[in-house]
């Protein structure tokens, strides 16, 4: 499973830890990855999708996953989010 999310396109970023001795060494940031479900009203289950803390923000300010899906154009969406809005724009 790739580490990037598929609502904000946040991924993981590299740099280095520094040292009191000015000591630099490779490492990662790697982005707050949380498993959640959704509730879409217009499909009447949950969707359980991986997002970073801030994808869950910006969902839940759009309205929820439906809202979100709907105002959003697919080019800006990842393939699995692209097959959902697909399925919610069926429902309506």
């Amino acid at each position: 499973m790739a580490k990037v999310c598929p609502v904000t396109h946040k991924k993981v970023m590299s740099g280095n830890n520094v040292s009191h001795a000015n000591n630099k060494t490779k490492r990662k940031f790697n982005i707050n990855m949380q498993h959640v479900s959704f509730m879409s009203e217009k499909l009447g289950r949950s969707i359980q999708l991986r997002l970073t803390t801030n994808g869950m923000r910006t969902i839940e300010f759009h309205g929820g996953l439906d809202a979100f899906l709907l105002k959003s154009p697919a080019r800006k969406l990842s393939n699995e989010m692209r097959s959902l809005q697909k399925i919610i724009k069926t429902k309506v």
